[in-house]
């Protein structure tokens, strides 16, 4: 049984600052091992309901934080900072479920900690068939390609409920209450931890029932920005169509194709910020 889990880090117990999670933090690394434990934590209890093969892609930032030696479950490691499927990279039919693990609120969220959506300077919000998406639903899309249910997530209150919009049903861990955006109440990491492991362990035991990514198709993906300039570059993207001075969306009937368009989308923005 297969395991694909995609990392995030804002969303870990503990997480509170953009400092704690980018390399030139002064604790960057004590708080890329609360992720891991928080990761292996999700592997550990996959294991005990019968999981035995699991592959972690690196998610966050430059997407190359973990210590392959530390992953549980003799886990493969997918990491490096351009992948063309990005934060779902790795991911097909041949598995079994997947975990979104330390996942965070959109950037159009209520006082979701470290909130954003994929390119925190460009993007101001999105929304799938007219439902806000974070991060957890735009990646459900891929899940959907592939017909392999989306059965956990971890982080905060706003980010399990952004989630279970796209994944009914999905095992959600909330292990931090979110004040603000730099502010967040979290759990114990050994009890966020013994919880993960938990969740994991059930939604494993449950996928004889899990459902499938509730995602109607043809799908419309609406993209709102922070100037109009990014809404420009997005419409040189084929099928994304600009639909105002700040909007564009993309539609169609293949999510694969949404993702993929979302994400070059994504990347060229990108360029102009930096």
């Amino acid at each position: 049984m297969k395991v694909f889990i995609s990392s995030d880090m804002e969303g870990t117990a503990g997480v509170v600052d953009w400092d704690h999670v980018t390399a030139r933090g002064p604790r960057y690394e004590y708080f890329v091992d609360l992720l891991t434990a928080e990761i292996n934590a999700s592997i550990d209890g996959a294991r005990r309901a019968g999981a035995t093969e699991f592959l972690v892609n690196d998610s966050h930032s430059t997407m190359a934080n973990l210590r392959p030696d530390a992953l549980a479950g003799d886990a493969s490691y997918l990491s490096g900072r351009y992948k063309p499927m990005y934060m779902m990279e790795g991911l097909d039919a041949s598995f079994d479920a997947v975990f979104f693990v330390s996942y965070h609120g959109s950037m159009g969220s209520d006082a979701s900690t470290l909130s954003h959506t994929y390119h925190p300077a460009a993007i101001a919000e999105v929304t799938i068939n007219g439902v806000v998406a974070g991060e957890s639903g735009i990646n459900a899309l891929v899940a959907l390609a592939y017909g392999v249910p989306v059965v956990l997530v971890t982080g905060d209150a706003t980010t399990a409920l952004e989630t279970e919009a796209f994944c009914p049903g999905i095992q959600r861990v909330v292990v931090k209450e979110s004040v603000s955006r730099f502010a967040a109440s979290s759990l114990h990491p050994e009890r966020a931890r013994a919880l993960i492991c938990e969740a994991a362990c059930l939604a494993i035991a449950s996928l004889p029932t899990a459902r499938q990514v509730a995602i109607a198709l043809p799908a419309t993906v609406q993209l709102r920005f922070k100037s109009s300039d990014y809404a420009e570059l997005a419409s040189r993207i084929a099928g994304c169509e600009r639909t105002g001075t700040l909007g564009a969306q993309l539609a169609g009937d293949d999510p694969l194709e949404l993702y993929r368009a979302f994400i070059s989308v994504v990347l060229l923005c990108r360029g102009l910020t930096e």
